[in-house]
């Protein structure tokens, strides 16, 4: 795994799409980027699905980014949210495919669990975490980009242990002595 990478995070939407970018140099995380594309105004599926496509290929054709992060669909209880929530993930991971850009899909759960500890951590805790990891001072507007941002990120922690450059731990102790920021 290369040190100097850019790693876009996408959580998905029909309505609010965020996306975030993180900047790796030296094994450290930068703040790239981040935003949301709103989608609210069309009113047809379709053409919410093509511009999810369309701005997805900007996104990657401004920034180069060398791999995807994606937040995956929850299991909720309305099936139609769900299916439009499956296709919007599926036109952003087409776009990255189109540009051959390699993509890795994550839980809810495992994002939270990344960047707070918490795999039930509120929206809130997890941009605040990031606020605090990133060192960037305005919360975006809409969450759904520090969500985003938080897929990019958990995307890099579990490459980082993957190729050795995390430190492993004997319990919770030994972490937050190490990691005193990431405490929730």
């Amino acid at each position: 795994m290369a040190t100097d990478r850019i790693i876009l995070g996408i959580d998905p939407g029909t309505i609010i799409m965020g996306y975030g970018l993180v900047h790796i140099k030296n094994n450290k995380p930068e703040l790239l980027a981040t935003g949301v594309i709103k989608l609210d105004k069309l009113e047809d599926h379709a053409l919410r699905l093509q511009k999810i496509f369309e701005r997805t290929i900007a996104i990657i054709e401004e920034y180069k980014p060398d791999e995807l992060a994606i937040e995956a669909p929850f299991f909720g209880k309305n099936v139609q949210s769900m299916l439009k929530l499956g296709r919007a993930q599926g036109v952003a991971i087409a776009a990255a495919l189109s540009k051959k850009i390699p993509i890795t899909e994550y839980s809810p759960k495992k994002i939270k669990m990344s960047i707070t500890g918490n795999g039930n951590a509120s929206k809130e805790q997890v941009a605040a975490m990031l606020q605090q990891l990133l060192k960037f001072k305005n919360t975006p507007q809409h969450l759904d980009a520090t969500d985003a941002l938080g897929a990019a990120m958990c995307h890099y922690y579990q490459n980082s242990k993957l190729t050795g450059a995390a430190k492993s731990y004997t319990g919770w102790k030994a972490f937050l002595a190490d990691n005193p920021k990431r405490k929730a």
